[in-house]
């Protein structure tokens, strides 16, 4: 693997209390963006960037509209949207239909980041309930990223985590305790 140039994050029931687990240790001065893509309810949820950002020093945003991504913070898909990464680093949002029953869908914004960084990307799949982001991780692959899972014994919900395992030719499989280390050690 060449330097990681993004670590994209997707999941789904039960990740926002790994998320929660894993901020406070990062390294605030990662050499590259965090990029988050959680299935959450339209409109629900306005208060997910302060309850992050509460727990790491690094910032942590909603994602606008063509903005660049910018290393050492982390970038939030807001809900009711998918979040693309286009092929100069800057972020999309597109409102077509779902996919796997979500917007954001975790396999849209996998895609996308697979075929613009290819082989510095790094993604890691949590805890949820439905195969979204297992069609992403073995796209991830194709292009020479690295497919990185939370061990399914200790997802709250295993049955994400648990199908890429199936499906996909996975690089690590994490415990919620290791994932901190696992990304600071990729700045």
């Amino acid at each position: 693997m060449k330097k990681c140039k993004a670590f994209i994050i997707g999941g789904s029931a039960g990740s926002l209390e790994v998320l929660l687990k894993v901020l406070p240790a990062l390294d605030p001065s990662l050499s590259f963006p965090i990029v988050i893509v959680i299935h959450r309810k339209h409109g629900a949820d306005s208060l997910l960037p302060g309850l992050l950002s509460s727990r790491t020093a690094m910032p942590v945003k909603e994602v606008d509209e063509k903005e660049m991504m910018v290393p050492g913070s982390i970038y939030i898909a807001p809900s009711d949207y998918h979040l693309l990464i286009e092929m100069d680093c800057t972020f999309s949002l597109d409102y077509s239909e779902k996919v796997n029953y979500s917007r954001p869908a975790i396999d849209v914004t996998f895609q996308t980041a697979a075929e613009a960084l290819k082989e510095e990307l790094v993604c890691l799949l949590l805890s949820g309930s439905n195969a979204d982001g297992v069609n992403g991780l073995a796209t991830v692959k194709q292009w020479g990223g690295i497919a990185v899972i939370q061990d399914p014994d200790s997802a709250q919900v295993a049955y994400m985590p648990e199908q890429a395992r199936k499906n996909v030719q996975i690089d690590r499989i994490l415990r919620i305790e290791e994932i901190a280390a696992f990304i600071n050690l990729l700045s």
